[in-house]
């Protein structure tokens, strides 16, 4: 099994802050637009070293998305940045017919995603982001595991031609993929080769499903892990090749289980090989107030569900 360590906990919007920071000093045409959240999306690096071309446009989110959208007409590439919930339910109706309709080259980055938003509750924590994002025509969606991965996929997006979604999270989590590691869009990683089961994890279960496949090893099982960093376009070919050898396969994300990768996934299988799956994400129900680590427990998506449903899903071979 190949090993992947911590090299130091770290938030991944603090990934996200220094991939801004260096696109600052990188590229002139990059342009910040943050609604009244400077601080929580790690823009005060960008705002200090290029105050022009940083825009404070406060709590006007339909506005924001409004004028990003105006600013590539000029040629600039303006990434906007607030709260998930913020970032897509509420402008939806904005991206869709000022970015996505109109093929404008906004990157949407959104920090907050999830559960692990914690104690601020359901009415913060969205769970359906990823799956409003992927049914939009055109749009790329990507959901980042640590600190290295969102920096490196910010610094991408930056290269890439049309509207994206770029999502992250607010806790501290372990930072593991290396620093120089190139991040391709729709690309997945293979982290772990097994023979026994797949399982494809995004965004903070990453980690989690690395724990499982060590537990799983314990057990006798051998676990396959691939990192799905890019929801659409999905990697098919790697979870049909993946699946071709192990014959079931586990998803595990931090979003509804309508709507997300387990989604994705599952309507790749039906078209090509179906085969048995197990979802671990959450159970069409909104959160509530708690730390990220006891939501994460409740609701069931941490290493031990991925045990638990890996289990499951092999006896269904």
């Amino acid at each position: 099994m190949k090993k992947y360590e911590n090299t130091g906990s770290k938030d991944t919007r603090s990934g996200f802050g220094a991939g801004m920071t260096e696109l600052g000093q990188k590229n002139e045409n990059v342009v910040a637009l943050c609604a009244d959240l400077i601080g929580s999306l790690k823009f005060d690096d960008f705002k200090k070293n290029h105050p022009e071309r940083f825009f404070q446009i406060g709590i006007a989110e339909a506005n924001m998305i409004g004028i990003a959208a105006g600013l590539t007409i000029g040629g600039k590439i303006p990434f906007t940045g607030t709260f998930a919930n913020f970032s897509t339910g509420r402008v939806y109706d904005q991206i869709r017919q000022s970015v996505a309709y109109s093929d404008k080259n906004v990157k949407i980055c959104a920090s907050h995603a999830g559960l692990t938003l914690g104690e601020d509750g359901a009415t913060h924590q969205i769970l359906e982001d990823i799956g409003l994002m992927k049914m939009l025509p055109g749009m790329t969606v990507i959901n980042t595991c640590d600190y290295n991965q969102t920096k490196a996929a910010t610094l991408a997006l930056a290269d890439h031609h049309g509207p994206a979604y770029l999502r992250f999270g607010r806790p501290v989590v372990a930072n593991f993929t290396p620093a120089d590691e190139p991040f391709v869009i729709g690309k997945a990683i293979l982290l772990n080769e097994g023979t026994d089961v797949t399982i494809v994890a995004t965004g903070h279960l990453v980690w989690e499903a690395l724990i499982a496949a060590e537990a799983l090893e314990a057990k006798g099982i051998s676990a396959e892990v691939i990192n799905i960093h890019t929801i659409k376009p999905l990697d098919e070919e790697a979870i049909l090749k993946s699946v071709a050898k192990t014959r079931c396969i586990v998803t595990a994300e931090e979003h509804n289980y309508l709507g997300g990768l387990g989604e994705s996934v599952s309507g790749v299988l039906a078209l090509n090989n179906p085969t048995p799956q197990e979802f671990v994400a959450v159970q069409d129900s909104f959160g509530e107030s708690g730390t990220p680590e006891q939501l994460m427990e409740k609701y069931k998506l941490n290493n031990q569900a991925i045990v638990e449903a890996v289990e499951r899903v092999i006896k269904r071979k």
